[in-house]
């Protein structure tokens, strides 16, 4: 890890689960994961958007899942044995599930090594960017998800809950 202090000015050290979507690796930092799981039948809820699959039953408790994919404009889940479910902790103390390619790794980044990502968006377009920072490390970079765009507790919560 030396490799990450080459300035001299150590910052806070964060761990990050390196996961794959689609052919990109992603962070997620270490904090807001409750449990990494295999992938179980989930259980459909009706009259939801097309990237919230369901929900499962999590140690007694239902928790809704979505595909990460999909919320990205990405094509639908290709589940193989090697696909995840994370379950997140939001900041409101609420879990939520969001379905992974693949869990690579645990990273340990110095926050001298973390770059925000900062987007102009002067068309208006009104795209979510889901990325909050770019690490670097000795095999390369990852983008940080930012879990506040990606996991909309509000949407989530109550898509799932109206539905019923």
């Amino acid at each position: 890890m030396n490799e990450l202090r080459d300035n001299g000015d150590v910052g806070e050290l964060i761990q990050f689960i390196v996961i794959k979507i689609d052919d990109e690796q992603y962070g997620i930092n270490i904090k807001y994961i409750d449990n990494i799981v295999r992938m179980q039948q989930i259980t459909r809820v009706p009259k939801v958007d097309d990237y919230l699959k369901g929900v499962i039953n999590i140690r007694g408790e239902i928790v809704p899942v979505m595909s990460v994919r999909m919320k990205m404009g990405l094509a639908e889940d290709e589940l193989t044995g090697k696909s995840r479910i994370i379950i997140l902790k939001t900041g409101e103390g609420d879990l939520v599930g969001i379905i992974v390619d693949q869990v690579n790794q645990v990273l340990t980044l110095d926050t001298n090594n973390i770059e925000k990502v900062r987007y102009d968006d002067k068309k208006g377009s009104g795209h979510t960017n889901f990325v909050g920072g770019v690490g670097h490390y000795d095999g390369g970079l990852v983008s940080i998800l930012d879990l506040d765009a990606v996991v909309s507790e509000r949407e989530v919560k109550e898509k799932t809950s109206n539905a019923s």
